[in-house]
C-alpha cells in the first residue's frame, strides 16, 4: 500500500511517499509555491499539484501534519494551505486520511508522544533510511506517511 505524509509551510508543501510493503520512502520532495501568485491562485496551484501526485503514485491513504490547536502563534498562510490539502484529500480517490497532531501521529506509530520532538530534531532515529539527511519538515512528512498506514 502506498501512503503520503504532508507537512505544509507558508511557501512550500513537503511530502513523503511511503510504500508499506517494501517499508521504504519512495519519494521525498516538496511543492514550492511560485512567489508571483496571489493567495487564491497559490491554493489552486497546490491543489492541482497535490491531486496529480496522489494519482501518479496511486496513493491509498494520507496524513497531514496539522498545526496544533494550542499553537501560540498560528500561521494563517499555513492553515489556509492545510485546509486546501484536506479538501484535496476529500476530493480524491483516497481510501482514507487523517489529520495529524503530534499525539495522533505518535499514537498511530505506537511510539511515545515525547519522542516526536526527538525524531524531528534528529536526536533519535526511527530506523528510516536517509533520516539523518532529512530536515525537520521532511521528517514530519515521513512520520505522517508511516502513520497513514493506520488511517483506515
Amino acid at each position: 500500500m502506498i501512503t503520503i505524509g504532508i507537512r505544509a509551510a507558508p511557501s512550500a508543501v513537503t511530502f513523503a511517499i511511503y510504500d508499506d510493503v517494501k517499508d521504504e520512502i519512495i519519494n521525498l520532495d516538496q511543492i514550492t509555491v511560485p512567489v508571483a501568485l496571489d493567495t487564491p491562485d497559490m491554493l489552486k496551484y497546490l491543489r492541482c499539484h497535490l491531486l496529480d501526485i496522489l494519482r501518479e503514485y496511486e496513493v491509498s491513504f494520507a496524513g497531514i501534519r496539522a498545526t496544533e490547536p494550542s499553537a501560540q502563534r498560528a500561521n494563517i498562510g499555513r492553515i489556509e494551505i492545510e485546509g486546501v490539502i484536506m479538501e484535496s484529500f476529500a476530493s480524491s480517490d483516497l481510501e482514507g486520511y487523517y489529520i495529524g497532531h503530534v499525539s495522533s501521529i505518535m499514537s498511530r506509530l505506537g511510539v511515545p508522544r515525547t519522542d516526536f520532538k526527538l525524531f524531528v530534531d534528529g536526536k533519535k532515529d526511527p530506523q528510516i533510511d536517509g533520516w539523518d539527511q532529512a530536515n525537520a519538515n521532511q521528517r514530519e512528512a515521513i512520520l505522517c506517511a508511516k502513520g497513514a498506514v493506520n488511517a483506515q
